[in-house]
């Protein structure tokens, strides 16, 4: 997995994450996947719109405050 971009919240580190081997983005939280797109910016899109699957601490991921355009999270230098 290639860390794409980064977002801190208060239930920990939100990731976009592309998987080399599918082609594909993943949205997670520190180690918990919440999801699998075809771009990052739906990964974005689902994450801050609650739409991603549950996380373990059960709050709702749109309440996070990440921004929902992803050339607003923060890069890998």
């Amino acid at each position: 997995m290639q860390l794409v971009c980064f977002w801190p919240t208060r239930v920990g580190t939100a990731k976009i994450l592309f998987n080399q081997s599918t082609r594909r983005f993943q949205v997670a939280v520190d180690d918990e996947v919440l999801g699998d797109y075809l771009t990052a910016q739906q990964a974005v899109d689902d994450f801050c719109g609650g739409h991603t699957f549950s996380h373990s601490s059960g709050v709702d991921t749109s309440t996070l405050g990440a921004p929902d355009d992803v050339g607003d999270w923060q890069r890998m230098r």
